[in-house]
């Protein structure tokens, strides 16, 4: 997997997106405070980035760039599901093992969802707790409020 590295203001903390591709396919996101590979951007990483940034600023509600997550059969099942919760919507944990027939593995999801390689392209901040609490995200609860936040005001 090659990266590329963008600088963004979205998270005061993290000053860099790396954005982890192959061929023609983006396979991970993340926030970071540095670059720990070597800088190769391409066609690919720019497209991702300039979606990233336009959805940031409220003015992306889809993503259109090419994506590959690989994880088990289960986490890509959930992952699958979250790409169904649209922009501004939220679920819970316990509905998403519901709507992949597998009632009893809430917390299951949230484990999936921890190891969600697109963080955003596959929104994974979209899924709350039972009473509706923010609960566990990889990037932090500070960013996963602050997304939910950005997706209501721009609907």
């Amino acid at each position: 997997m090659k990266f590329a590295y963008y600088k963004t203001d979205f998270d005061p903390d993290k000053t860099f997106i790396e954005i982890g591709y192959e061929k023609d396919f983006i396979k991970s996101i993340k926030l970071l405070d540095g670059i720990s590979h070597k800088d190769e951007k391409s066609k690919i990483s720019d497209k991702c980035f300039k979606e990233l940034e336009e959805y940031f600023k409220g003015k992306r509600k889809k993503f259109t760039v090419k994506f590959k997550a690989h994880g088990t059969e289960f986490q890509e099942k959930c992952w699958k599901e979250l790409l169904k919760i649209p922009y501004g919507q939220t679920k819970t944990y316990g509905q998403i093992a519901e709507e992949i027939k597998n009632p009893k593995a809430a917390r299951a999801v949230g484990n999936a969802n921890n190891k969600n390689p697109l963080w955003i392209i596959i929104p994974c901040h979209r899924v709350l707790g039972k009473n509706g609490s923010l609960t566990g995200y990889a990037g932090g609860l500070k960013i996963k409020e602050k997304l939910l936040k950005l997706e209501k005001e721009n609907l």
